[in-house]
């Protein structure tokens, strides 16, 4: 606590001095170097790029049914056009600091701050094109322009590589004037190899997105990975917070009435055994049993069965890895990566690769958790999980990536991809669109501030890598 409230008092110390130095030019000594703040904006944007992978998992776990509203016909189950213009300011806020973080960069000669914000800039714009497919980038950070318009939703994914394959060739230049600062970099701790690994595990993320397309290349899904994770070492999260982490926030919400982190009946189902054959020893270490010492979800849009206060359904633990005190965010695992690579592989023809790279997410996603090293193994050789390298199937590699994936917001591009074809995988009740939502409705902010830009779409709408 102590360490994040140093960290953003130097931010916010940081930031006025920036702005002073506009306003007052004068007692600057010419023959003495000035050094921006970039250190300071390093720190605020690592810390708000983690927290905008939550602010969107918190949407889209909805979609793909982790989570599911304790209230009948919630509107986060039932597909309504719900406004998210928080969660669009909290994307477009950050992504102006990093655009400012990779000016003064440039202008400074600090590559490895330059190629780490280009990086983060790709993470926050994917997350933005995800949602909502066409927005507002090329125009977006000119201060002239009030009412920026709207880069095509492939074009934006075409800026997000090119932004990740420069922060990588920043990155790996060996002049830069400025360190990144392991005290300030709350993703990596200063260590620039680790970001060129989340730059070419992120590449190889958006690559893979492109598996409806002619263009899906599966090679170059491969050849991004070889140069990506190998560890769980190499994770980027997020472990320090103002207070508590925010999912452990809605597990102690939920126990203080509250109520929030209600868990789907369809991923629960997915992990206790109905929809499958096999208990998955996860399941444990998300949430607790109920009063009835079960593991029963909530169905989407139906609203909960119980009072909310009886354990009759399951929710987030306040001992569960995701929801505990201080649990890390999850921006990018070496786990994804796994299953990436057991994707691309499978589509690729090499079912060998794709049973090992198969088998080697569910292990090391397990290994993360903290699962008995026993029941992992006897998971493992389940039949209905270790089926072979002759018997896996595209489907397999899904479906153990969804549980990995748990509360990410890939997850809800996976799901969109795959045409929610999960095994189980149900209509909300009471859902207010005739087939499964396919985007997010544009900000009612957006559409008041700058409607004249916004592109007129429907929430079944497919993005353009969708078709």
């Amino acid at each position: 606590m102590k360490r994040i409230h140093s960290i953003l008092y130097i931010v916010i110390l940081a930031l006025l001095a920036a702005g002073c130095k506009k306003q007052l030019d004068i007692n600057d000594n010419p023959n003495q170097a000035v050094v921006p703040p970039m250190n300071g904006l390093l720190a605020s944007t690592t810390y708000f790029t983690s927290y905008n992978v939550y602010r969107v998992g918190n949407i889209t776990s909805y979609f793909t049914q982790y989570l599911a509203s304790p209230n009948a016909n919630g509107a986060s189950d039932t597909y309504e056009a719900a406004d998210y213009t928080s969660t669009w300011k909290a994307l477009y806020d950050n992504m102006t600091d990093i655009h400012d973080l990779m000016e003064q960069a440039r202008t400074a000669g600090a590559t490895q701050h330059l190629g780490a914000a280009e990086v983060m800039m790709a993470i926050n714009l994917e997350m933005l094109n995800d949602l909502w497919g066409s927005v507002p980038y090329t125009q977006a950070f000119n201060s002239k322009i009030l009412q920026p318009g709207y880069t095509p939703d492939d074009s934006v994914f075409l800026q997000c590589v090119a932004l990740l394959d420069d922060g990588i060739a920043q990155l790996k230049k060996s002049e830069s004037k400025y360190a990144l600062d392991p005290v300030k970099d709350l993703l990596h701790g200063g260590k620039v190899s680790a970001w060129v690994k989340t730059a070419y595990t992120v590449k190889a993320r958006l690559l893979n997105h492109l598996t409806k397309k002619a263009n899906y290349d599966p090679a170059a899904v491969l050849t991004a990975l070889a140069n990506g994770y190998t560890d769980n070492s190499d994770d980027a999260q997020l472990t320090l917070f103002q207070s508590l982490s925010p999912w452990n926030a809605a597990a102690v919400n939920n126990v203080n009435n509250l109520l929030d982190g209600w868990l789907s009946a369809h991923f629960v189902n997915a992990l206790n055994g109905k929809t499958f054959g096999v208990f998955d020893p996860r399941l444990p270490l998300i949430t607790d049993t109920t009063r009835f010492g079960d593991y029963r979800g909530t169905i989407n849009g139906a609203g909960r069965i119980g009072s909310g206060t009886n354990k009759e359904e399951c929710y987030l633990s306040q001992k569960g890895f995701y929801s505990k005190p201080g649990a890390p965010l999850l921006v990018v695992t070496n786990t994804e990566a796994r299953f990436i690579q057991a994707e691309a592989a499978f589509r690729s023809g090499n079912k060998t690769l794709a049973y090992q790279a198969y088998l080697q997410g569910i292990t090391v996603h397990m290994n993360k958790l903290g699962v008995d090293s026993s029941l992992r193994k006897a998971y493992l050789a389940n039949p209905a999980v270790g089926v072979g390298e002759a018997n896996i199937t595209l489907g397999l590699i899904l479906k153990e990536k969804y549980v990995a994936q748990f509360l990410h917001p890939d997850a809800w591009n996976d799901a969109r991809r795959y045409d929610y074809q999960y095994q189980d995988f149900n209509m909300p009740v009471n859902a207010q669109l005739p087939t499964f939502i396919r985007r997010v409705a544009y900000p009612d902010s957006e559409k008041s501030r700058n409607g004249a830009n916004v592109p007129s779409v429907k929430l079944t709408d497919k993005t353009w890598w969708q078709l």
